[in-house]
């Protein structure tokens, strides 16, 4: 949990700071939304390998592996002049990532027994969800003027650090979250589970992969769980950019202000989230779909809010019926995944769709950008995407609910 919380904590907090690094490089705008493309790039890309890589060797050598594997993005961010080697650099962070995920939720299998599995479940997303907030939060103190003048004030006799940039101040601040991960890491056990792989070969592997992804997609309600979680990500991705934009043009906030405002979003999805889990049982999971697209509906009334005490309680709805949809239907999800194919098969489908997501969404989102559109524009096309396609959505459970009922009504026909 504190190899989790930390590593966590680090990557969100990078982030905010990448895009004060590119900011400082005079990069264009469209390379803001590109930060978290390349970082979800190798989620998509190793999809149907980091399972395998996971399973590998003991799970907290892997998290141990991949921590390392961030440290150096983020030594080779601190060493960034140009704006490509910087989204390179910040790449690797995501390449880290990416073989992290597998390891971070195989462990739990490992360490517990069954009935413990929804308790620890919960310590980890939630204390995700706390290194979410406050990693971001932690991003915008780092790049503040206040926060960065301590920073950059700190002097050792004879010893040049080269420190002379508030991104590079606070880089080197991150990577001591990420030393400190990997050192919890080497204190994770070794359950003394066989991490033989049975099949090494990387095109079985995405046969493999490529069966386990047509088998969710064609369950009748696996594919309507996962095309919501995969529309939340993406639209989720999309979002965190759009409040720095709108936070700038709206409220005439700078970036370590404006990331606040994303904490704000974050704690909205976390007290969602809490509500749905007390209240929505797996069964009434799919009930939960209108909520999405009464979010797409809201986020368009962000264009009427140019006042703090407006924009926190707004932000806060916005995140709150995201987090009251994205989990009954995460749960259901993982339940249709469990049942199909296993827990591990299904949550790198569950990885590539939503990461895929993710790299569309802010693909056309940097497209919109390098086009100079406005801001209030793209906040409308972005809300009435949301709600059209969980229409949509909602329309397609329908209909495979209508298509049951009559096979059930043919069956209990025949019986009779």
């Amino acid at each position: 949990m504190a190899a989790q919380f930390f590593s966590s904590l680090a990557d969100n907090a990078l982030l905010v700071v990448a895009i004060a690094l590119l900011v400082e490089l005079h990069a264009p705008a469209y390379l803001t939304p590109m930060l978290k493309f390349v970082f979800v790039l190798f989620y998509v890309i190793l999809a149907p390998f980091v399972g395998a890589f996971a399973d590998s060797m003991a799970k907290g050598r892997v998290m141990f592996i991949s921590n390392a594997i961030k440290i150096a993005g983020c030594s080779l961010l601190f060493l960034a002049t140009h704006q490509y080697f910087a989204l390179a650099a910040y790449a690797v962070v995501g390449l880290g990532a990416a073989a992290y995920s597998p390891a971070k939720y195989g462990i739990l299998t490992e360490l517990l027994p069954p009935e413990k599995l929804v308790i620890a479940n919960g310590w980890i997303e939630g204390l995700t969800v706390a290194s979410i907030i406050l990693g971001t939060v932690l991003g915008g103190l780092l790049i503040s003027p206040a926060i960065s003048a301590v920073l950059l004030s700190f002097d050792f006799p004879l010893i040049d650090t080269g420190v002379d940039t508030v991104p590079e101040a606070s880089i080197l601040l991150i990577a001591i979250f990420y030393t400190t991960a990997a050192i919890f890491n080497l204190y994770i056990p070794n359950t003394g589970v066989d991490h033989r792989i049975l099949r090494k070969n990387p095109m079985f592997l995405v046969h493999e992969f490529g069966h386990c992804m047509r088998l969710l997609w064609a369950d009748k309600l696996g594919q309507i769980s996962l095309a919501v979680t995969t529309l939340f990500w993406g639209a989720g991705a999309t979002l965190q950019f759009i409040v720095l934009k709108w936070a700038d043009v709206a409220l005439g906030y700078p970036l370590s202000k404006a990331a606040q405002l994303q904490g704000v979003v974050a704690v909205g999805i976390a007290i969602g989230a809490v509500i749905a889990a007390r209240i929505v049982s797996l069964r009434q999971s799919v009930k939960v779909i209108p909520l999405g697209i009464a979010m797409g509906i809201v986020v368009m009334a962000m264009i009427f809010a140019r006042e703090l005490w407006i924009a926190i309680p707004l932000l806060m709805l916005i995140g709150g019926l995201a987090g009251f949809f994205v989990v009954p239907m995460n749960a259901l999800l993982q339940h249709r995944g469990h049942i199909l194919m296993g827990a591990g098969h299904s949550i790198a489908v569950q990885n590539f769709n939503e990461n895929l997501s993710i790299l569309t969404m802010l693909g056309l989102y940097a497209l919109l950008v390098s086009f100079d559109v406005h801001v209030y524009t793209v906040i409308i096309l972005f809300g009435l995407f949301v709600a059209v396609i969980m229409a949509v959505i909602r329309q397609w459970h329908l209909h495979n609910q209508s298509i049951e009922d009559s096979l059930h009504l043919i069956g209990a026909h025949k019986g009779h």
